[in-house]
């Protein structure tokens, strides 16, 4: 198994299960014990989870990122014309890169988020979005069969 096919491999599957945690908080706060918890913790602001269609929302946009960068490494079958598989996965490097280096002054200094949120968003939140938006980039620029075909 090749670097690139094992990237989107993983970089697919924690879009996945972050997208299945996304899909979770439409119906509860989990793994928070409260919902004021997971504002604190999730969202830095409000008091609690916000509305199921929201959660819903990112967690599709999640599940085809993932399924994207995960159909371009050559690890889930690919349907569809690739072109558009190729722009997906460079759009989805391009707004994980964005949020990952703009999330500690986005979600830090410009805002008004809570402490605990800015501690795990320099902490965990950015650099998760830099790595998965680096590794998503790689796939994007090295695909296998990255070379253009009939559907090119």
């Amino acid at each position: 198994m090749g670097a690139v096919r094992v990237t989107g491999a993983a970089v697919a599957g924690v879009l996945a299960a972050t997208g299945a945690l996304h899909a979770v908080w439409a119906v509860t706060p989990w793994p928070a014990r409260s919902p004021r918890e997971f504002a604190d913790t999730v969202v830095g602001t409000g008091d609690g989870v916000p509305p199921a269609a929201a959660c819903l929302a990112v967690a599709g946009l999640l599940g085809t990122a993932a399924y994207l960068v995960g159909a371009e490494a050559g690890a889930l079958p690919a349907v569809g014309p690739r072109r558009v598989r190729r722009a997906g996965v460079r759009a989805v490097a391009g707004v994980l890169l964005a949020r990952g280096a703009a999330g500690p002054l986005a979600f830090g200094v410009l805002s008004e988020r809570t402490d605990r949120f800015r501690r795990l968003n320099v902490r965990y939140y950015s650099p998760l979005c830099l790595a998965l938006g680096a590794g998503a980039a790689v796939v994007a620029a090295a695909a296998p069969g990255a070379s253009p075909g009939p559907d090119a």
